[in-house]
């Protein structure tokens, strides 16, 4: 009888696996976002890919290569530093950055003078402090970047939204803040201009297998989602990356970032799909157990680059969303 459950069990999983990531065509240029660990990545998405990446917004996070691969250095020096453990200055960042481009592990840093980026950070956020945030403009700040900054909101550590989540100081799961503030809404304002009103939800958040993108040794789940506008199913749309911070997986809040961050309603009305790659907790070979993003180099000292395993994977899903329909 045990066996003849497992069995079942086993083809209803098989039954059920997630469907591949459709090819939509859509455009080939990008915008990204994400929360703590999920802004860093986006920050370093947008770096390593500036030419076809052109805006990035970033709630709770510093500059790009902060971590210059030590968990040490991200942990303290990135986070809440402090007189020992100071932010790395803005100029060593700068330097490392050119000798990546230089040798072409990342885009030409010139794409960043005519790309756009929108920065928070909340008054009680612990987590990530102020002045880590004020880092990061000053890096893309360096590059003249088109910087919109917000730091004004008595949030604390997590996703702020208008109306969904904990209460607006609160640093806890499902780490989603109601702060009377659609920061979704503001941050793809600026990344891609004026925006239509807000829709109720009518298009299809799909599951996705993320397997084909080689994801499953370097910490990303065996399933990612994808908000798909009804509008997006015939026509050309464009495509948004949306990181979950550390703790925010499918596996620690089920579907809460990619139901309840704020962005489908802005998707909807505008064309935009939405990509949620997930990474996935790990306590053996890459050692994560939180489920971050990769910015401080668990996959490989390649990790920030166009050849970092995560941001390899997630070019890749890009690729597939701009690929010809079929």
């Amino acid at each position: 009888m045990r066996a003849l459950l497992l069995w079942v069990l086993l083809a209803c999983g098989q039954a059920h696996a997630a469907d591949l990531l459709p090819a939509l065509d859509a455009e080939k240029q990008y915008t990204v976002s994400g929360v703590s660990a999920g802004a860093y990545m986006a920050v370093q998405f947008h770096v390593a890919h500036s030419a076809v990446v052109k805006g990035a917004g970033a709630i709770a996070a510093g500059p790009y290569y902060c971590a210059q691969g030590s968990f040490w250095r991200a942990y303290y020096n990135c986070m809440t530093p402090g007189w020992f453990t100071p932010l790395p200055s803005t100029q060593s960042l700068i330097s490392e950055t050119e000798r990546l481009a230089k040798a072409g592990r990342i885009d030409a840093t010139a794409n960043l003078s005519s790309a756009r980026a929108w920065l928070f950070s909340g008054t009680e956020d612990g987590t990530v402090t102020r002045g880590v945030v004020d880092g990061l403009r000053a890096f893309y700040g360096h590059y003249k970047t088109a910087t919109a900054f917000v730091g004004d909101k008595p949030a604390g550590h997590a996703m702020v939204t208008k109306d969904a989540g904990n209460a607006c100081p609160a640093s806890a799961a499902p780490y989603i803040n109601d702060c009377d503030y659609d920061a979704a809404g503001e941050l793809l304002a600026h990344l891609l201009g004026s925006l239509g009103p807000g829709q109720a939800v009518a298009g299809n958040l799909r599951q996705f297998d993320q397997g084909p993108f080689g994801t499953r040794d370097i910490s990303m789940h065996d399933e990612g989602y994808v908000y798909v506008p009804q509008a997006c199913e015939t026509q050309r749309c464009r495509v948004h990356v949306a990181f979950h911070g550390c703790r925010q997986t499918r596996d620690d809040i089920e579907e809460r970032f990619v139901r309840e961050a704020g962005y489908n309603g802005w998707a909807e009305a505008n064309r935009l799909i939405v990509l949620y790659p997930q990474a996935a907790k790990r306590y053996w070979g890459t050692y994560n157990p939180r489920g971050c993003w990769d910015w401080w180099g668990y996959t490989g000292a390649q990790y920030a680059t166009k050849e970092g395993p995560q941001i390899r994977a997630v070019k890749a899903m890009l690729d597939r969303l701009s690929a010809p329909r079929r």
